[in-house]
């Protein structure tokens, strides 16, 4: 089911869907070809085949970095990270990266779960710099014995 690194990508296997769809599985393993209307009205397909693969994100960032566009291939790198975080941590990691939401230590705690807890570096590092920006750009919230001067 995962991608052998050995897979190298280059612009023109883009998109993948057409030019390497045996690249692509669903999480459970499926291969994309399996994907179609009649399996999900038969119940053939689960929700979570619905869902994208981390791996496919990783070939997604080949192909951005392929492309010459280093800034798409971190998101997409970011993005197969996150599958592997719950929604709801997920959507408290976008509450705490709003300016003036998280004090830097928060911030900090933050960086330190994404990435001991759910092995997602680079997300980790994301959450890092933003806390050094907001530090410099003076967005970080107040810590809450600050907060009434």
């Amino acid at each position: 089911m995962g991608t052998s690194p050995t897979t190298e990508l280059t612009a023109d296997d883009y998109p993948l869907s057409t030019k390497r769809p045996e690249l692509l599985h669903t999480p459970t393993g499926k291969p994309i070809t399996a994907l179609t209307m009649d399996a999900v009205v038969s119940g053939e397909l689960s929700a979570e085949d619905l869902r994208i693969a981390p791996e496919t994100l990783q070939l997604q960032g080949q192909l951005a970095d392929a492309a010459g566009r280093p800034q798409l291939a971190g998101n997409f790198r970011r993005a197969a990270e996150m599958t592997a975080i719950p929604d709801t941590e997920v959507l408290a990691m976008y509450n705490a990266l709003r300016p003036r939401a998280s004090t830097g230590e928060a911030l900090a705690e933050l960086a330190d779960r994404l990435e001991n807890t759910y092995s997602a570096p680079v997300c980790a590092a994301l959450v890092r710099e933003a806390a050094e920006v907001y530090g410099r750009r003076n967005l970080l919230a107040r810590p809450a014995a600050d907060s009434d001067d």
